[in-house]
């Protein structure tokens, strides 16, 4: 099997996740912090742009297509990671749709060995790195997503067609949940001595 287009599949799959998070909820929910540093579902959106157009742009050193002015040295502090009013659930997604067509271009034209150079890291790196370091970046804020959506609303799941969760009745999960608060009580008491 190619390794750039298994890289490549894993890669799409978490940006298909991430962005299937927010159907279904409304302006409100896609935007509501779920954490006490703020993190939220349209939020991790905007970041992933973010990130997928520097490490597949000017990494390679390609032009940034979009502008992201929540990425310059002299914006506020983690402006990446929430959506302004003025910006849309529609456009932050449209945004990131078109980044993946501007990082595609790049794994799809250059060799797994390919240099690049990250300044914020100063380091030279390949290709490959750079996808297995956006891949990872990637997957864990899509399981930040997991967690956001299902604080939101009590929807969980993998994918669409794929929950990746037992399949047991909804009436039994609150008494899992109970049995672990038990366990987590009883462990306390045990081994915090």
């Amino acid at each position: 099997m190619n390794m750039r287009a298994t890289l490549h599949r894993y890669l799409q799959a978490h940006r298909e996740a991430l962005l299937w998070k927010l159907d279904g909820l409304d302006e409100r929910q896609v935007r509501w912090p779920v954490t006490p540093t703020g993190t939220n579902l349209l939020g991790l959106v905007k970041h992933m742009a973010s990130v997928e157009q520097g490490y597949f742009g000017e990494v390679f050193g390609r032009e940034m297509p979009i502008p992201m002015p929540w990425s310059d040295e002299d914006a506020e502090p983690n402006a990446d990671m929430w959506a302004t009013v003025d910006e849309s659930r529609e456009s932050i997604v449209d945004m990131y749709r078109q980044v993946w067509v501007f990082a595609d271009e790049t794994i799809t034209s250059r060799d797994l060995d390919a240099p690049g150079d990250v300044p914020w890291w100063g380091e030279r790196v390949t290709l490959g790195e750079i996808l297995v370091h956006v891949i990872a970046e990637l997957a864990r804020h899509a399981g930040h997503a997991d967690i956001a959506r299902e604080t939101l609303d009590g929807e969980a799941g993998l994918r669409p067609t794929v929950s990746n969760l037992p399949d047991v009745e909804d009436s039994w999960w609150p008494d899992y949940r109970a049995r672990l608060e038990t366990v987590a009580e009883q462990a306390t008491q045990r081994y915090s001595r």
